[in-house]
């Protein structure tokens, strides 16, 4: 299946979920958010939340600084 990670195109098995998507980018869940579509995913809800076709999912990762 065909989804969109920070507006790359990616292959992802089909029924992906948005845990595997994130894990993707990187290894750790620590100040790390996604919306799918623009809806905000709760990190609890990442490892049921099953990708489709043609999903946009951004995964955001908090940076400190000033």
């Amino acid at each position: 299946m065909n989804v969109t990670i920070n507006g790359v195109a990616r292959e992802l098995p089909s029924g992906a979920t948005v845990a595997e998507a994130v894990k993707t980018l990187t290894e750790t869940r620590n100040g790390v958010a996604v919306a799918v579509n623009g809806e905000v995913v709760s990190r609890g809800a990442w490892d049921s939340t099953a990708l489709a076709d043609s999903d946009a999912v951004e995964v955001l990762t908090a940076v400190q600084g000033g």
